[in-house]
């Protein structure tokens, strides 16, 4: 079986298994769902919250079960999969009518999970989730989570003629901002904060605000969405090194380079250069992208987690590499990324396991993390595929 045929049954098999599950499951951070933590003490508690998180996170045994944590309906969840059935409609016109259908419904939950008291459309995540420097609450807004649900929508409306995609899209542009804070340079360029509810200043978090507003812009000409998006990215491109990396954040905590934020922060990059036609990034891209192809994968094919490290392979890492180098034109890398995946990381009932270590693999079946992920990877891949062939 050649490489698109094996690529194309792992992906159908993974597809089946998130719809069977109904597009629920367990999450990395899903811990402080569980009834234990709405017990006085456990319920406002940052250091053992966090600590909980972490454990529960951390421990090579699953141990959700034990707390009663419940599955969840992630919004994350959704926005993926819709963006891995839009990029599906291409590599199987016959499932058209059945993927839109799909996409409709996904977006038809996804407006029911909208939290009220914002400017517009925007979403978190399905858990209260105990951050270093935030406590977000359930269902809460981050631009993170926001940014890669309107990304999705935003790929289905281009796809599909979707109205609802596009107008979800619109309205988060006035999350984006009127809800976020700003850190702001003395010459006018600013990053946008990952949540409403602080003032970090991480990197692929602003350049996610960056992209929605370049994205809405190509449609609507509006330039206060040009304009902050300009002002957004040239903060994010004054902190990359001169190798052409970006450390996460600023923080004293944040200095480590990773894959998947890397993937972001391009994919994010690129969109702004595409929608805006702005050429005045075209060597920062080119020198990320540089970077991220000679210092994420190994032996060219296994998908590092950090410049400097293996471990953990990682789904989403993995996942990131799949979406960022198809958009880069770096097949052959991908398709042996992504054999690589379903080698060593796919379930024979379809789910992919949460990340291997050195010494051993972490099989929990993780839906937004893992394989809600892989499905937008695998179809990335997949829809590459078949624009090259025709």
């Amino acid at each position: 079986m050649d490489a698109s045929r094996t690529i194309e049954a792992a992906t159908s098999q993974l597809r089946k298994y998130i719809e069977a599950h109904r597009y629920k499951g367990y999450d990395p951070y899903d811990a402080l769902k569980s009834p234990l933590f709405k017990l006085p003490l456990l319920n406002k508690n940052k250091l053992i919250r966090f600590g909980a998180q972490q454990l529960v996170k951390r421990s090579p045994l699953n141990l959700r079960t034990l707390l009663f944590v419940p599955k969840g309906l992630n919004p994350v969840t959704l926005g993926l999969c819709i963006q891995a059935y839009a990029q599906l409609i291409h590599v199987n016109q016959q499932e058209k009518n059945v993927l839109n259908q799909n996409i409709s419904n996904l977006i038809n939950e996804l407006e029911k999970l909208i939290p009220k008291g914002f400017h517009g459309a925007c979403w978190g995540y399905d858990f209260d989730w105990e951050a270093r420097y935030a406590n977000i609450p359930a269902y809460q807004p981050t631009v993170v989570a926001t940014g890669i649900i309107t990304n999705a929508l935003f790929i289905a409306w281009q796809q599909t003629g979707n109205q609802k995609a596009l107008d979800l899209c619109k309205s988060a542009a006035n999350f984006v901002l009127q809800d976020l804070n700003r850190t702001t340079d003395s010459d006018g360029s600013f990053c946008f904060s990952y949540s409403p509810f602080d003032k970090q200043v991480v990197f692929n978090a602003s350049m996610k605000g960056s992209r929605l507003l370049s994205q809405v812009y190509s449609v609507t000409k509006d330039e206060t969405l040009k304009k902050a998006a300009a002002d957004s990215v040239a903060f994010v491109m004054k902190h990359q090194r001169a190798d052409g990396a970006w450390i996460y954040s600023t923080s004293d905590a944040g200095t480590w380079i990773d894959n998947y934020h890397t993937g972001y922060v391009l994919d994010c990059l690129h969109e702004y250069v595409l929608h805006c036609d702005d050429k005045t990034y075209n060597e920062n891209l080119e020198a990320g992208k540089n970077f991220y192809i000679k210092n994420f994968f190994l032996e060219g094919h296994i998908p590092k987690f950090y410049n400097n490290n293996v471990f953990p392979v990682d789904c989403t890492a993995a996942a990131q590499s799949l979406l960022t180098l198809t958009r880069f034109n770096e097949q052959t890398l991908a398709i042996k990324v992504a054999e690589y995946m379903l080698e060593n990381m796919q379930h024979s009932k379809g789910y992919f396991y949460f990340r291997k270590y050195k010494n051993y693999t972490e099989k929990t079946s993780f839906m937004r993390w893992s394989n809600a992920w892989m499905f937008a990877g695998l179809t990335a891949v997949l829809q590459s595929q078949c624009a090259h062939r025709q």
